[in-house]
């Protein structure tokens, strides 16, 4: 097969680049803005044809949620126009798309984990241009798999473990909110997910996906703290209230991940151990 792979030069991008070579005889095509603008309907059927593109995993996308709310016509774009246009152009090769997503489709009223049934809610810009989304991609695409997931970090870009170890490093003190509750992701996890699905043959359908367990992003401090070794900074907890963001971002955005268990036979780890894997990597390297 011929994968195309779009926003390379992501959290995602990269860790899928990194599995490649040990994943299958395929031959994947690494792409980001500077090799193909996926808002550009014409240059992704002509870059699909051209290299007989069997499957797309698109991982761009407009994800600063805050900067989504001034820039809804660019969100707009990149989060539910371009994936309308990959998945015209792999339908017609009869090829898939594995389409990713998020947890902020919902807007966190709940008090149990999601499911990929519970109805969508999304409660900012970049929520509701993530679900458009979805909604173009399964249209149009007769093999799309959405996978939701939330909290992604690793070793590449900027993301909140980096920088709460950076701020840990160069702070005395640290506010961090508490009644914010979700599963960080490890982007590597997620991207061994991907390549599950891809050697075991896509399974059209909304899947979740997040490491295992249950944290606040206060409590997620004072892992990454933890584990990174920092002991000279004081983390305190905060409500959201106390630090008003541009976008609102879910209170409880928990993702039920049994179905794609059960689909690929996934053995997800639990948060902590792929945070101490990242940490470990970034201290490292």
């Amino acid at each position: 097969m011929n994968i195309l792979i779009t926003g390379c030069n992501g959290q995602l991008g990269n860790e899928m680049q990194l599995l490649e070579s040990s994943n299958g005889a395929y031959t994947y095509y690494n792409t980001d803005v500077a090799d193909l603008d996926i808002t550009d309907a014409a240059a992704i059927d002509k870059f699909v044809t051209e290299k007989q593109i069997d499957g797309i995993v698109n991982c761009a996308a407009f994800t600063a949620v805050d900067k989504a709310e001034s820039n809804v016509e660019l969100c707009t774009l990149l989060n539910a126009k371009a994936p309308a246009y990959l998945a015209e152009a792999i339908e017609k090769r009869g090829g898939f798309l594995i389409q990713i997503s998020t947890d902020y489709v919902f807007d966190g009223t709940h008090h149990t984990p999601y499911v990929e049934t519970d109805t969508p809610c999304p409660d900012s810009v970049y929520g509701r241009t993530k679900l458009a989304g979805e909604t173009a991609a399964m249209a149009k695409c007769s093999r799309t798999m959405i996978i939701r997931t939330a909290w992604l970090y690793s070793t590449f870009g900027n993301n909140f473990v980096k920088t709460m170890m950076r701020l840990g490093q160069t702070k005395d003190s640290l506010g961090v909110i508490f009644d914010q509750i979700g599963t960080p992701t490890y982007a590597h996890d997620l991207a061994v997910a991907i390549m599950a699905a891809i050697n075991q043959g896509i399974k059209p359908g909304i899947y979740h996906f997040s490491n295992e367990g249950v944290i606040s992003w206060y409590d997620f401090t004072k892992a990454i703290h933890r584990i990174a070794g920092i002991t000279t900074c004081k983390v305190s907890p905060l409500h959201t209230a106390e630090y008003p963001t541009p976008a609102h971002r879910p209170h409880y955005s928990v993702l039920d991940k049994t179905k794609i268990k059960q689909a690929y036979g996934l053995d997800i780890p639990y948060w902590e151990e792929s945070l101490e894997a990242c940490i470990q990597k970034l201290q490292t390297t």
